[in-house]
């Protein structure tokens, strides 16, 4: 009764129009009232602040204004011109080049849409003008522009890792396997797909021209070594490498680049604030509707229930997989890790599965998510880049999202793929 008055209510606040943060904050109330009387709103008030007071989440703020200041300060231009050199003289080229610079963009970023804004702003118009049909150069800097939520530093994963109360440097080194196999496998569909085109090989770059770009990208490359270096060396934790590689972040952008004058910069915090202020209300929300899930012990009755059913670890991560793309299509991706992993993740311990494992298979589909109409934020932001409506975008991606789908089924059903590196950097 109170599972189907919670869900009711959200999907009803859903259809009116409500965004989602709001829609989960009401919600949660408004069954809290009903059900328990007025004296519940004081634990989810006391609620909503304590679940913010966690450090780690320090982290999301301090990631999205690197992010900004690399993407705005030339670092994404030198990535870009670090990739073609290695990449570009190959059959799809250029499109093969924006997945290299995106999977690099991705390692400093921490953030899906700003790897497709960074990236897609530099290569779209230059895959064109090379011959390349819209819909190629589209579905390339969409889909490659998606792993910046796989690959560390992960907003996704620091969200995942607050929530299911596990180690959130081990989840970031549990993404870079699976980040850069499927990467290859997009690289590797683009690469098949140019040659079926009759796009020919073009005139590669010599070692002394990639030395240059690889010293010109070398300041922002360099954000990737103080994040995963720093904290797999025990110098300082992901939530310090955050506050630190932003700092780096600034002091590129501001001397070593200097395409960020001291008179941008407010505007640049403003924008990472706005972002910072609306990933954390719609945390904020969602925290208080996976507490009262909790509250009404639904995460234990739904464990027993699947117990019960003797449903296997396959079939369990098939119905998982299936609930997060279906859920993908309607939610944002932190509110959907806030709501779904205390529901799940107890019962995929039951089941034998590895947390860190699952939480790879969660921003997984988190990146499938941002690739599915009505709500694929990444959609939104290469419709806002090439000009071109977003059911032409939806309609351009979809071969690469076909690709991510099949990573995500390896993934899935590998565990190693995702175990293997934590593993022996553990051991």
């Amino acid at each position: 009764m109170t599972l189907a008055l919670l869900f009711g209510l959200f999907f009803l606040f859903l259809l009116i129009g409500t965004p989602v943060a709001v829609a989960l904050g009401l919600s949660t109330m408004g069954t809290a009232l009903i059900v328990e009387g007025s004296d519940s709103l004081i634990d989810l008030a006391s609620t909503l602040f304590s679940k913010l007071d966690k450090y780690p989440l320090m982290a999301i703020p301090m990631f999205i204004l690197a992010g900004n200041l690399l993407s705005k300060g030339g670092s994404a231009k030198r990535i870009v011109k670090f990739a073609e050199t290695f990449v570009g003289h190959l059959p799809g080229g250029l499109p093969i080049a924006a997945i290299f610079a995106s999977i690099i963009f991705a390692a400093v970023s921490g953030s899906s849409p700003a790897t497709v804004a960074a990236i897609g702003s530099i290569m779209f118009g230059a895959i064109v003008a090379n011959g390349y049909p819209k819909e190629f150069a589209i579905g390339t800097i969409t889909t490659a522009g998606s792993l910046g939520i796989l690959i560390p530093p992960s907003i996704v994963m620091i969200i995942y890792g607050v929530t299911a109360d596990e180690s959130i440097g081990k989840l970031f080194i549990a993404g870079v396997v699976p980040g850069l196999l499927i990467g290859g496998m997009l690289m590797g569909f683009t690469y098949w797909k140019a040659k079926k085109l009759g796009f020919q090989r073009g005139k590669g770059a010599s070692w002394r021209e990639r030395w240059e770009a690889l010293k010109e990208a070398s300041w922002g490359l360099m954000t990737i070594i103080i994040i995963i270096g720093g904290i797999y060396g025990g110098i300082f934790t992901p939530t310090e490498a955050a506050a630190v590689s932003a700092v780096w972040a600034l002091l590129i952008a501001l001397f070593v680049y200097k395409d960020i004058t001291l008179k941008e910069l407010p505007k640049v915090f403003v924008e990472s604030g706005k972002t910072s202020a609306m990933i954390l209300f719609i945390i904020a929300n969602a925290s208080m509707f996976a507490y009262f899930l909790t509250l009404e012990s639904i995460p234990e009755q739904l464990t027993r229930w699947v117990i019960e059913m003797h449903l296997t670890p396959v079939l369990f991560l098939v119905a998982v997989n299936i609930l997060l793309l279906i859920a993908g299509n309607f939610m944002e991706p932190s509110s959907i890790v806030m709501i779904m992993v205390p529901l799940l993740l107890p019962i995929a311990k039951k089941l034998g599965i590895d947390p860190i494992h699952f939480g790879v298979i969660v921003t997984i589909n988190m990146e499938l998510g941002m690739l599915t109409p009505p709500v694929g934020l990444n959609l939104f932001v290469a419709s806002g880049i090439t000009g071109e409506p977003i059911k032409n975008v939806v309609k351009y991606v979809f071969p690469w999202f076909m690709v991510l789908l099949i990573g995500l089924l390896l993934v899935t059903y590998i565990p190693q793929i995702s175990l293997w590196l934590p593993s022996h950097m553990g051991g």
